[in-house]
């Protein structure tokens, strides 16, 4: 076979397969003849859909954009501590004498940091030590009564006593005996009726002397009464605490210092007058020492007792004192006019006291103060209260 007939009968095979092809889909045609419709529609129309299309695009990945920076944003910025801000605050002790008396020393500065038991001042002593003296001299005295009643009649006194009734029981019986002669003689008309009653009188009286005489022998015997033993030492007692109340006296003229603490104003000298309502001193307790702060009503639930804080100051910048929140008030008050808050002053807050550690004393009172409170759960863990 030639070529030329193999070309003809490839071009015969190929007009034969042409009806057996699949027709083309309905949408595709569709599409062909919006396309052949677009491809016909004037060139200003295909340009202006064409832009809609691009705005379209461009406004949905904008909102898609800016809601993803929003959540990134407010995810980054979400707080991690509570700030509140407030002063140091401390307690504070007036230190008076207890007695009305001329002070004669005073012994420490403002500032000087003092003990429990240190001595601080003195009053002058010269006329109570005098006071002092006389009642330990009246309490001697009572207690040598009280133990003479204790200890009864001496044997010499009972002895004593003894004597005195045979005196009394002698002289007794001589005056009775006078008596009956005088009686004898009255009959036989040798004695007058006055001597007779005179002898009368005498014997009389003898014998009474008798009986006087053994009362005192029997109660030298017994001993004191009980109810003289007690009267006594009720006296001792009463003599013994005057002694000590004016020992006391004594001892209240050394002013001490109550406890560790720091001079914070000497205000009085010596010469002067001390009295129970005149402070000579006013200290500062260091510790504890404490952050008076104040947290709004929507923050309160992010407090507690035991929570750790850090607390920060002006004057040392870059340090930070360690912490804890040691009281959160139940009632709520009025924001005080020292306190400076982001919030309005009218506000209702809570006061809160952060306990600080401050072992150098750097932090004095009334100095505005930073609290930080770390809301996370690592950082909340309870501090041991003081």
């Amino acid at each position: 076979m030639t070529a030329s007939a193999l070309r003809n009968s490839a071009s015969a095979e190929g007009r034969t397969k042409e009806p057996t092809e699949s027709p083309v889909p309905e949408q595709k045609q569709d599409a062909g003849v919006r396309g052949k419709a677009d491809a016909n529609a004037p060139a200003p129309l295909r340009g202006m859909k064409r832009s809609l299309v691009i705005i379209a695009v461009l406004v949905v990945a904008a909102g898609a954009g800016g809601l993803a920076w929003w959540w990134l944003d407010h995810r980054s910025s979400a707080p991690t501590e509570l700030v509140l801000y407030g002063n140091i605050d401390l307690r504070q002790v007036a230190l008076p004498f207890n007695n009305n008396e001329r002070i004669a020393a005073v012994l420490v500065q403002e500032g000087d940091r003092v003990h429990k038991g240190e001595l601080l001042a003195r009053l002058d002593t010269s006329r109570l030590q005098p006071q002092v003296d006389q009642a330990a001299a009246q309490v001697a005295a009572q207690r040598a009564a009280v133990a003479r009643l204790h200890n009864g009649t001496r044997p010499e006194e009972i002895a004593e006593a003894r004597a005195n009734l045979e005196s009394a029981k002698a002289s007794a019986v001589n005056t009775r005996k006078v008596f009956e002669r005088k009686t004898f003689l009255l009959h036989s008309n040798t004695a007058s009726q006055q001597d007779s009653d005179t002898a009368e009188a005498a014997a009389d009286v003898a014998d009474a002397q008798v009986e006087v005489n053994q009362k005192a022998l029997d109660l030298a015997v017994v001993g004191p009464r009980q109810e003289d033993i007690d009267q006594a030492e009720a006296q001792l007692r009463g003599n013994e605490a005057q002694l000590a109340y004016l020992r006391q006296q004594l001892a209240d003229a050394d002013l001490k210092a109550p406890l560790d603490s720091v001079v914070r104003s000497r205000l009085m000298e010596p010469g002067e007058m001390a009295s129970p309502q005149r402070p000579v001193f006013s200290l500062a307790i260091i510790d504890p020492k404490w952050v008076r702060a104040y947290v709004s009503e929507r923050d309160l639930g992010k407090t507690r007792t035991g929570m750790r804080a850090t607390v920060t100051v002006d004057s040392f910048p870059g340090r930070a004192f360690e912490g804890w929140i040691g009281f959160v008030s139940p009632i709520a008050e009025f924001t005080p006019k020292a306190v400076e808050t982001e919030q309005l002053r009218t506000s209702l807050l809570y006061e809160v006291r952060v306990f600080v550690k401050d072992p150098g004393n750097d932090l004095p009172l009334g100095m505005p103060a930073t609290v930080h409170l770390p809301l996370n759960a690592s950082d909340t863990d309870r501090t041991p209260t003081r």
